[in-house]
């Protein structure tokens, strides 16, 4: 009987306490945090809700008087950048939104009174102070004015109207770690070990390759499976290129063409009839570069249906026109005139092509079938560069069978090659000195004389 009654008591005497607790931190209908919730600011107070901070700040109003500086509604509505809402809204960066909202508060009553005339440091409820000052009848709180001194006036604290979100420091290199990743952790994916044949062990990794910089391979490797095109599979998914938007870049090329004028049989092979737009554009994000030489629709409309028959022709005729470098007008022009004679590698493996100067522009090929360059720097963007010539290109061993040299008794009479200009214009001036020097310089009259 007597240890019930002690029961009775120990209970009792809990929910007594209990109660004195609840009525010490129960919040009057007067309070600044009521205020906050009934006044123009709601989405500070929706912040409040979603950071859990409502207990917190009833402890904080219940010790002392507080100081809420209330960014207005437009500046987290509007002009509150989109990616940083989304940041402060997951719930993986809760702590960040709970440091971010107690840094509006100061754990003291400063209203107009009490306001600073010089710069002062405020301590927050978060760990990071905060600047007051004036200038001239501008009153600042941080980098934000304040637009409503004493908006909200309670007996256990004050609300500030400021014009902007007040972001500590801590949050800021939060979000900028998480936005370059630098705070994520992940296991990068890698091939299996490979052993290298010759001495049985395990084959070293490659060194990593800063961003932006050009592939370590050839582009050849990097190229998909074609008719006699691609040595190697093209790399796995997960490698340590894709720094550009090739795709993007290939259909501004496309575009430029069509809009230029005289490249539209160009442009309908590329998207239409092959997949190359599709190849360059991948080439492009691995971080290759390209030329590519583009005939113009006279030159197009001249290929026969015998020249594209052939299973694979319009891929061979259009890699044979890319070039794995990145050239322009100017570059390939002040090449042959210092060189002569150049020979570029081109995507239709193992052919080359010859380009060599020729009446102040580039002519390529040789033989019969050359193009001059027609349009220079149609498209160049630093990745892809498109260059116009007024002529279809073969490779040599696929042209058509050469005509056979005529033979004149025993000795071989081959054609030659058509003349230039400048090989023309000499061989006049030495026809005109010949029948000079015959006319006055023959045997009878040196005789006379």
């Amino acid at each position: 009987m007597l240890a019930l009654k002690m029961c009775v008591v120990f209970f009792s005497v809990l929910i007594l306490t209990l109660s004195q607790l609840s009525e010490a931190t129960q919040i009057s209908s007067n309070s600044v945090l009521v205020a906050l919730l009934d006044s123009r600011y709601t989405e500070l107070s929706e912040l409040v809700e979603k950071a859990l901070l409502l207990q917190t700040l009833e402890k904080a109003v219940a010790d002392h008087n507080i100081t809420i500086f209330a960014p207005r509604n437009e500046a987290l509505e509007r002009e509150l950048d989109s990616e940083f809402k989304r940041f402060l809204l997951e719930p993986r960066n809760l702590r960040s939104l709970q440091t971010l909202v107690l840094h509006h508060i100061v754990p003291s009553r400063l209203g107009r009174i009490e306001w600073p005339a010089e710069s002062t440091r405020h301590t927050t409820l978060s760990t990071e102070p905060l600047h007051l000052s004036s200038l001239d009848t501008v009153k600042l709180a941080g980098n934000a004015e304040v637009v409503r001194l004493d908006d909200v006036f309670r007996p256990d604290g004050i609300i500030h109207g400021i014009n902007r979100l007040l972001i500590p420091k801590s949050v800021q290199q939060d979000f900028n770690n998480r936005r370059s990743l630098r705070a994520i952790s992940a296991v990068k994916p890698e091939g299996a070990p490979e052993v290298d044949p010759r001495t049985n062990r395990l084959k070293k990794p490659a060194p990593s390759v800063p961003a932006g910089s050009p592939p370590v391979l050839p582009i050849y490797y990097a190229m998909a499976p074609g008719p006699s095109l691609a040595p190697a599979p093209a790399p796995g998914p997960g490698g340590p290129r894709h720094h550009f938007d090739g795709e993007s870049q290939v259909k501004d090329f496309i575009h430029t063409l069509l809009h230029y004028g005289g490249y539209n049989e160009m442009a309908d092979i590329l998207v239409n009839l092959t997949n190359l737009a599709t190849e360059m554009g991948k080439l492009v994000s691995e971080g290759y570069v390209l030329t590519v030489l583009a005939p113009n629709d006279e030159a197009l409309a001249k290929l026969t249906t015998d020249q594209l028959a052939e299973p694979g022709a319009p891929e061979r005729i259009m890699y044979y026109h890319i070039i794995p470098e990145y050239q322009t007008e100017e570059s390939m022009y002040n090449a042959v005139r210092r060189f002569g004679k150049i020979r570029y590698d081109t995507l239709h493996v193992p052919h080359k092509m010859l380009a060599q100067e020729a009446d102040g522009s580039v002519k390529f090929g040789d033989d019969e079938e050359t193009a001059y360059l027609f349009d220079p720097d149609i498209y160049i963007d630093g990745r892809i560069s498109v260059q116009g010539i007024d002529g279809v290109l073969f490779p040599g061993s696929e042209k058509t069978e050469s005509k056979k040299p005529e033979v004149i008794g025993s000795v071989d009479r081959v054609q030659t090659r058509p003349k230039s200009r400048r090989g023309k214009l000499l061989e006049g001036m030495y026809k005109d000195l010949k029948g000079y020097v015959k006319k006055h310089f023959s045997k009878s009259k040196l005789s006379n004389k």
